[in-house]
């Protein structure tokens, strides 16, 4: 018997080694998806600045496509205008030579004035063409000046993204540290006042082999509050479960606001199958149903509706294997478990 009782001690532990690898998991899950969330919306805000990148590539490409362009639009003007000046000097050297024409050969005095009056109009056609090349050119300069202006904003805008991006990088990890620092400061007051929680609890309701703390839970025999096979609770429970229900009330009165927190009403059965035409069909609904029972009981005491929840487990989550009626008795009971929400 004495071994017995050392093997069902030491089976205790377990459960709650389960629990606190279940509550260090929910915190990953949860750090996880915080942090899911954070890589979703700078992905999101690096996508849009990617886009505004290809953009901006997209217009110093064109841009430049049209400084080349017009580039070999004033090398072609260059040249014309060279032309020009060299067909200028020509027509100067004609003239020249014209005129000594003229003072050689006075018989040819009118030939040769014509012919000078139609270089003198050649000249200034030419120089006219001149003019407009230059000032094609000088519109050309005015147009690489432009477009080099716009190229240089281009640049800034995107010195500007690249470090707003930069910005954002560093306000989301500090968001980050903020958070977990937060979540562990909200953690730590939890526990503290579970602990101030089950230590109330046991001063109320004594020391009784029926209702007893395992882990981070206080456990209820079943039988203390139900009758076999029955999810009304029963006077005495009504009793017990009251003194609980005025703790409870007492507590949330202490627990700051901005703490979610939550008390887990968890209904277990052993794994002897309902038999008979009953009002539950399997353990699983007899859990619950037991769980829900003590959610409204708890509510008719004054507890806040949003800081309970009911689960039924059956007979799935046993605290000790076993198939006597000793083990049976131990797997059959109601959990309550202050938690986070």
């Amino acid at each position: 018997m004495a071994r017995a009782r050392r093997m069902a001690s030491r089976a205790e532990y377990w459960p709650s080694f389960v629990d606190v690898l279940t509550n260090l998991l929910l915190v990953f899950i949860f750090l996880l998806s915080i942090f899911a969330l954070v890589q979703f919306l700078l992905s999101r805000e690096i996508t849009g600045k990617d886009t505004v990148l290809q953009r901006l590539n997209a217009q110093i490409s064109q841009l430049t496509e049209m400084l080349a362009l017009e580039k070999a639009k004033s090398s072609d003007a260059t040249d014309s205008l060279a032309a020009l000046q060299a067909s200028l000097a020509a027509t100067e050297s004609e003239r020249d030579r014209l005129r000594g024409l003229l003072d050689s050969q006075a018989s040819a005095s009118s030939t040769a004035d014509a012919r000078i009056t139609a270089l003198n109009t050649d000249l200034e056609n030419e120089k006219q063409v001149s003019q407009r090349a230059l000032s094609q050119v000088d519109l050309l300069n005015q147009q690489i000046a432009a477009l080099r202006n716009q190229i240089a904003a281009l640049a800034s805008a995107l010195d500007a993204s690249e470090q707003k991006d930069k910005d954002s990088q560093v306000q989301i990890a500090d968001l980050g540290r903020r958070l977990n620092v937060a979540l562990a400061q909200r953690v730590q007051e939890l526990s503290r006042y579970r602990s101030d929680f089950f230590g109330r609890l046991r001063q109320i309701l004594g020391d009784r082999p029926d209702i007893r703390v395992v882990g981070d839970r206080f456990v209820f025999q079943s039988e203390v509050l139900f009758a076999t096979g029955s999810a009304d609770i029963n006077d005495q429970g009504k009793v017990e479960l009251g003194k609980v229900a005025s703790a409870i009330v007492d507590l949330a009165k202490e627990i700051p606001d901005d703490i979610p927190w939550v008390l887990q009403i968890n209904g277990h059965t052993d794994k002897q199958p309902i038999s008979g035409g009953g009002r539950f069909k399997s353990n699983w609904e007899l859990s619950a149903a037991r769980a829900i029972s003590v959610v409204e009981y708890f509510i008719s005491q004054g507890i806040p509706p949003d800081r309970l929840v009911a689960a039924g487990y059956g007979e799935y989550q046993p605290l000790v294997e076993g198939d006597t009626p000793a083990d049976y008795a131990q797997n059959r009971r109601i959990e309550l478990k202050l938690t986070a929400r």
